[in-house]
């Protein structure tokens, strides 16, 4: 099991990297450009793929962490 787990937290990290930069367009919420972030934020096509398969590693990584912990 400890290799699955090893297995899921290299892709969690493959897919964090392929992401889009995100993290400059949040950081307009600061500057006053909101307007950025909330208006042309969607997500089409192979980047809202990539953003649930993030979400479902991480999810997986969690379960598998705490199941070995147990």
């Amino acid at each position: 099991m400890e290799i699955v787990l090893i297995i899921v937290a290299v892709l969690l990290i493959a897919l964090v990297l392929l992401q889009s930069n995100k993290a400059s367009d949040a950081g307009q919420i600061i500057t006053g450009g909101n307007n950025l972030l909330m208006g042309q934020m969607k997500e089409r096509g192979a980047e809202k793929f990539i953003t649930r398969l993030t979400f479902i590693m991480g999810f997986l990584f969690i379960a598998i962490s705490l199941y070995l912990s147990i």
